[in-house]
């Protein structure tokens, strides 16, 4: 007996242990099963880059092949004029950057706020959950462009003392009043996802209605609106190019500046670009975050 299990044992001791102690090698079946999805995969990568070639280069010829395809590439992809006023569209940019940042965080703050106001179940907070409702409402069904156009040119015909008419500061305060609408909104359904029996679990611990609204409510809340919020940053940067139509020197105005003089529409096409670089990153970043919750929701047995 000890020569058979010595025997049995030499005749593995070339396979994958086992967490018990024992060997184990994948069967005949395993094999071919693992050959078959390897064969499988190949096939599908050719299939797809076949597809792609064939739909995209058909595409491409279509465009290079029509009779305005010279005139159009003269307007809008002369390369050189386009990189002689790179660097004005460059620093215009700058500006986008600064009132994204701006912006986002004042949304953060403004959307919570709403969003808590919203959802609150105190009775003194009726006439607020109220106005909370309403802001809402009218802010998310008026195109993002009116409203720019009313604070911006509103505000000043006011002739308000003390109130700015900086056209930079006006064109934030009402990218920060659209945005916050929205924000507002998918905080709001963060928090409603997450279950009562959290809430009650944390007032039997001893929380109060703060604490169980800042350590059990909001943590989970947030989490699975990241995806969501992250969004409407990338459609955040996209629309702060809007506030050119106040004269904000952006890199939509610089654009506009460069192409009035010289009536090639190039400069846009540069600007466009720029904001591709910082979009498309942000956008890879946002489906791997989506991925990752929707991962961990199947795990959770939630999804």
């Amino acid at each position: 007996m000890s020569q058979e299990v010595g025997r049995g044992s030499e005749n593995h001791s070339d396979s994958t242990p086992y967490s018990f102690g024992g060997s184990w090698t994948p069967s005949a079946v395993e094999l071919e099963r693992r050959i078959a999805r390897k064969a499988r995969g190949r096939k599908n990568s050719l299939v797809a880059a076949a597809s792609s070639i064939l739909v995209l280069g058909t595409l491409a010829t279509i465009v290079v092949t029509s009779p305005g395809w010279k005139n159009l590439s003269d307007t809008f992809f002369k390369w050189a004029y386009g990189f002689e006023v790179l660097p004005k569209i460059i620093l215009g940019f700058g500006a986008n950057v600064f009132l994204t940042v701006i912006a986002a965080t004042s949304v953060a703050i403004f959307g919570l706020i709403l969003a808590l106001v919203r959802t609150s179940r105190s009775p003194a907070i009726t006439p607020f959950r109220i106005l909370a409702t309403i802001y809402v409402d009218v802010f998310r069904g008026i195109p993002m462009l009116l409203i720019i156009l009313l604070v911006g040119f509103g505000i000043p015909a006011l002739r308000l003392k003390g109130v700015t008419n900086n056209v930079f500061i006006l064109g934030i305060c009402a990218v920060i009043i659209t945005y916050s609408a929205y924000v507002a909104e998918v905080i709001r359904s963060g928090i409603l996802t997450v279950h009562p029996s959290q809430r009650a679990a944390a007032r039997s611990l001893g929380l109060s209605n703060f604490q169980t609204l800042r350590y059990v409510v909001l943590p989970q809340a947030l989490r699975r609106v990241t995806p969501p919020l992250l969004n409407d940053l990338v459609s955040l940067i996209k629309d702060t190019g809007l506030v050119s139509i106040l004269g904000v020197t952006d890199a939509i105005r610089a654009a506009q500046i460069a192409s009035s003089r010289s009536f090639n529409y190039t400069p846009y096409v540069m600007a466009a670009g720029i904001f591709l670089l910082v979009t498309i990153p942000l956008t890879r970043y946002t489906d791997r975050t989506l991925r990752k919750s929707i991962d961990r929701q199947n795990a959770q047995g939630l999804a």
